[in-house]
């Protein structure tokens, strides 16, 4: 892939794209899973991670924004109409507005319920508000609603991929797979 290709993404953006999708799909069930554990040490190891990834997936999403305003994406393919390519543009942005709001809201939640966030364990986060149980039972459903309207954004957006794959036989898979082969090619 050449600096020149504009039918692919760069390699920078697929690291991003893939090493923020895997830990979203890891993130989300162990979140589901961790909530109804008993107290334990192991419930405070994995929320510990949890947070780990959330503000993981929220540092590598600043680096794919400025990577995004600095490097310009591929232009969808010709055959799709406009109004799919505005629908497509606005789950991108959408999906990026969420991916910077979950972990947000998490922290946020963490923060009100005086808990506190360390990073892998060793870097502790600012508290970004006070402890205050009726904020952190906002926080908290707000965390889970953003979260759920997540994953169906990143299920949609994958079931778009492979639709544009399998049935209209485009490019837009290949540009972030790019080892795949366009089908019919």
């Amino acid at each position: 892939m050449s600096r020149l290709d504009t039918t692919a993404y760069t390699r920078t953006a697929i690291v991003l794209h893939w090493l923020i999708a895997v830990l979203i799909l890891v993130a989300f069930p162990v979140g589901l899973y961790m909530v109804g554990l008993k107290l334990s040490p192991q419930k405070l190891a994995i929320y510990s991670w949890h947070k780990w990834a959330g503000m993981t997936v929220l540092a590598l999403m600043v680096l794919r924004l400025i990577w995004r305003m600095t490097h310009r994406p591929p232009a969808l393919p010709d055959s799709m109409r406009p109004l799919e390519k505005r629908l497509a543009q606005l789950v991108h942005w959408m999906l990026y507005l969420l991916m910077v709001a979950v972990p947000l809201a998490g922290w946020l939640f963490s923060s009100a319920k005086g808990f506190p966030v360390v990073w892998f364990g060793v870097l502790p986060l600012p508290d970004l508000v006070g402890k205050d149980a009726a904020l952190a039972e906002i926080l908290h459903a707000a965390h889970e609603v953003l979260a759920w309207t997540l994953i169906v954004l990143v299920a949609g957006h994958a079931a778009a991929a492979i639709k544009h794959h399998v049935v209209a036989r485009d490019d837009v898979l290949t540009r972030m797979l790019p080892f795949l082969k366009r089908i019919g090619s």
